[in-house]
């Protein structure tokens, strides 16, 4: 299995070797020549698996230059109990007879971008060997709160890397914040922008594309990659917690193997929701992808009109790691629904950059709106959502749980499809402990993060995740803070 650039199709890369680069030298995103075919007997198969298992089963059809041990390496060193709380890794919780919730933050920092940024940095550490690669890699991460706090995790005191995350200085929780700013290793730093999330991506990719400066680099034995979504390292490893929820109902008798399901995602940045659409792809029974959005509802807006326009007021809303107007990932399913075009997608992307909009043609607007339902919930309906998926379950979501949890509410009431449903849950609801326990109708005047955790826990009889209740008695390492155009310099000061 080779890999391509969105915007060049001249180029041919084995999965190491995207996975070493992160970001193509155009500014394309590498995406596989052709998608791997999953069978119901493969299905079945899967479902008498452990997590481990399933990911290898997913994987190496992927990543096809890895030995299966060396694949096997990599998996079971990053999903294991003692990071995850137990063996399920993923486990599926019924809400009721039509929605079942992914819980995808079990691990180390609480968020769904473990999934991914537990195997990542021992992916990208093997291709580098593989690759016979002599020089220090440095990982730059533009983060809406989540993807920093996992990443920088994930990489610490990994040999021959350094890591640098970036983040909205007004635009994450407290808790993510207090992640970041305390996390430990010799070879992690982040900064704070000013500016929101677009800006700090936007800073990022201008880093990479940056021919100059990557001829100083080089010049140093130095050499960027990302952990961001765009890297395919990243990417391939969310597909199989899909394939993993829905031999979960196999196995609970919630469904037969074969039956369709619907996948209801909260998401920003478009990868959550795109790596189920690769599963569909690949052959998971998906019948409806439900692309959930908060307030800044740019994807909404591209699937119901096919116009993608950042050109619009920015919402820094309870559920920050949405608030994004510039969707990265969805470079690739354009590339995928327009057979393959790097040129029209090169224009559409040319013409985001210079005139901030871009409208796809009628043929791609079909095949989106054949795939996806888009559907946003504002601060109102979401913190309503929080308060009656409790009250009506016992069960307590997180703000971006609570928009998918929304959403696919209006998506039935409008659509009368009642097919299983499988909602990705991203965050602990601790993560946003201040803006839950509002929803839910607790007073939280006076508190600090603390006394938020501890009253969340006491008040709804759940318990606070070992890692955030651990935060309380970590330093502060870093408040740093820089304007968007100054960090590359950030980066040069590190390094130095």
């Amino acid at each position: 299995m080779n890999y391509r650039s969105t915007r060049n199709d001249e180029i041919s890369i084995t999965s190491s070797e995207a996975i070493a680069k992160g970001l193509s030298a155009e500014g394309g995103l590498f995406v596989p020549v052709h998608i791997p075919s999953v069978s119901s007997a493969d299905i079945e198969r899967m479902v008498g698996m452990s997590y481990t298992e399933r990911a290898l089963e997913i994987l190496r059809r992927f990543l096809t230059d890895f030995t299966e041990d060396e694949l096997r390496a990599c998996i079971s060193a990053a999903y294991t109990k003692e990071k995850f709380g137990s063996d399920t890794i993923a486990p599926v919780h019924k809400l009721n007879d039509s929605q079942y919730i992914l819980e995808l933050w079990h691990g180390p920092t609480c968020a769904f971008k473990d999934m991914a940024l537990q195997i990542l940095p021992h992916l990208l550490t093997t291709s580098i060997k593989k690759l016979g690669i002599d020089r220090e890699t440095v990982i730059l991460v533009a983060t809406s709160g989540d993807t920093g706090s996992a990443a920088l995790n994930g990489f610490q005191n990994i040999p021959g890397i350094k890591i640098i995350a970036f983040y909205p200085v007004e635009g994450v929780s407290k808790i993510q914040r207090l992640q970041m700013c305390t996390q430990e290793g010799s070879n992690v730093f982040v900064s704070a922008v000013k500016g929101n999330f677009d800006d700090a991506q936007t800073g990022v990719k201008a880093i990479f594309t940056d021919k100059g400066y990557e001829k100083e680099l080089l010049s140093k034995k130095k050499t960027l990659s990302s952990a961001n979504s765009m890297n395919w390292g990243r990417l391939s490893p969310q597909i199989v917690y899909y394939f993993s929820a829905y031999c979960d109902m196999i196995t609970s008798g919630e469904i037969a193997c074969g039956d369709p399901v619907n996948i209801c995602v909260p998401t920003g940045n478009f990868g959550n929701i795109l790596a189920a659409y690769y599963a569909k792809c690949m052959g998971l029974p998906i019948r409806k992808l439900i692309c959930a959005s908060n307030k800044n509802n740019v994807l909404t807006d591209l699937i119901s009109t096919g116009v993608y326009d950042r050109d619009r007021a920015f919402y820094v809303t309870t559920s920050p790691s949405m608030d994004i107007l510039i969707s990265s990932n969805i470079e690739r399913l354009l590339y995928m629904l327009s057979d393959e075009d790097t040129a029209l997608v090169t224009g559409y992307m040319e013409a985001l950059k210079e005139t901030g909009t871009y409208t796809v043609s009628s043929r791609i607007k079909s095949r989106i709106a054949e795939h996806f339902f888009g559907g946003f919930a504002d601060e109102e309906a979401c913190a309503e959502t929080i308060r009656e998926t409790y009250q009506r379950f016992g069960y307590v979501v997180d703000p971006h749980t609570a928009v998918a949890v929304a959403v696919h509410n209006a998506y039935v009431e409008n659509t009368g499809d009642r097919t299983e449903t499988i909602i990705a849950s991203t965050a602990s609801p601790f993560k946003f402990n201040g803006a839950v326990l509002e929803a839910l109708g607790s007073k939280t005047e006076g508190l600090d993060e603390f006394e938020l955790l501890e009253k969340l826990a006491k008040d709804y009889d759940l318990q606070i995740p070992t890692p955030l209740k651990a935060l309380k008695e970590k330093a502060v390492r870093s408040e740093a803070v820089c304007d968007k155009d100054d960090m590359k310099k950030v980066v040069d000061a590190f390094l130095k």
